[in-house]
């Protein structure tokens, strides 16, 4: 069993686009600028915002954080993002998710300017993806691709199956696993709340790619011996031991599950640090016009 390091291809990632960034500067470029848009306190936001803010210092960019209290108008935050849109120092930005309920998130990625939308999630770049155009790939199915291509793990042909079918997740991962390039080609199942015989369906699984959401679904009796696993679930759970009073747990057994994989990701250090390198990876690209002029 090897374990698939986010946390050090991350790192890598970072170097690389710093490298970059200097030689744009070196050649009399101006620095990327990426915003966040940030609406309340909800803990698990407030962590990834400031894990972005901090990506940008090591990869040279320039950032900018904008808060907002839970009590803000959806009129008023769609006002910011048309100034946003409008402001030519701007290469990327993103609103962070979930919102308020009193805010419509499909009207507010909507409202967010294609070509600025570095978290790929406007249906421009969803649409250009599944069929195979240039685009922002959405943040979280960009790592998961990546990790599999810097660990060289064979995809074609492979079984895969994904488990849930978020917009953010399950469905863009899904495509990219059955598109034409390497890592892809594989033949993809995508199961869900209403999908019947899940144990017997993981357990043909050459890779299994967990969004589910639910600490500990994946155990032992559904992996079949030398699978991969890319566990992206990081739900936060009751642990007296930590400081914080609680620790991130994935959707799969990890004590149980890893002795029985070729390759396994952990929680943390898998998944999530790579979600974080592939906004960079897109605020570098669009500050570099390599997607759209």
């Amino acid at each position: 069993m090897e374990l698939i390091d986010g946390k050090k291809i991350s790192d890598d990632i970072k170097k690389e686009i710093a490298a970059t960034v200097e030689q744009m500067v070196a050649e009399g470029k101006k620095r990327p600028h990426l915003a966040a848009i940030l609406v309340g306190h909800d803990g698990g936001s407030e962590t990834y915002v400031a894990h972005k803010v901090k990506a940008c210092e090591q990869c040279g960019f320039q950032s900018t954080l904008i808060r907002y209290e839970d009590s803000v108008t959806e009129e008023e935050l769609l006002e910011t993002i048309k100034k946003l849109n409008a402001d030519e120092t701007l290469d990327g930005f993103i609103v962070q998710l979930p919102l308020p309920k009193h805010i419509s998130e499909q009207k507010i990625i909507e409202a967010i300017d294609y070509r600025k939308d570095v978290d790929g999630f406007h249906p421009i770049n969803v649409g250009r993806m599944s069929i195979g155009l240039p685009c922002f790939l959405s943040a979280t199915p960009a790592g998961i691709i990546e990790l599999l291509d810097r660990y060289n793990i064979d995809t074609k042909g492979a079984n895969c199956v994904v488990l849930g079918r978020s917009n953010i997740v399950g469905k863009p991962v899904a495509t990219l696993m059955m598109q034409k390039h390497q890592p892809g080609d594989a033949t993809v199942t995508v199961c869900h709340s209403a999908t019947k015989n899940i144990k017997e369906i993981c357990a043909q699984a050459d890779i299994i790619i967990a969004a589910l959401g639910k600490p500990g679904f994946v155990t032992a009796d559904m992996v079949k011996p030398g699978a991969v696993i890319i566990d992206v679930g990081t739900t936060r759970v009751p642990d007296a031991t930590r400081k914080s009073g609680f620790r991130l747990r994935g959707d799969v057994d990890f004590e149980n599950v890893a002795s029985k994989c070729s390759y396994i990701t952990p929680v943390p250090g898998g998944v999530g640090p790579m979600t974080i390198v592939s906004l960079m990876k897109n605020t570098l690209l669009a500050a570099r016009h390599e997607v759209y002029e």
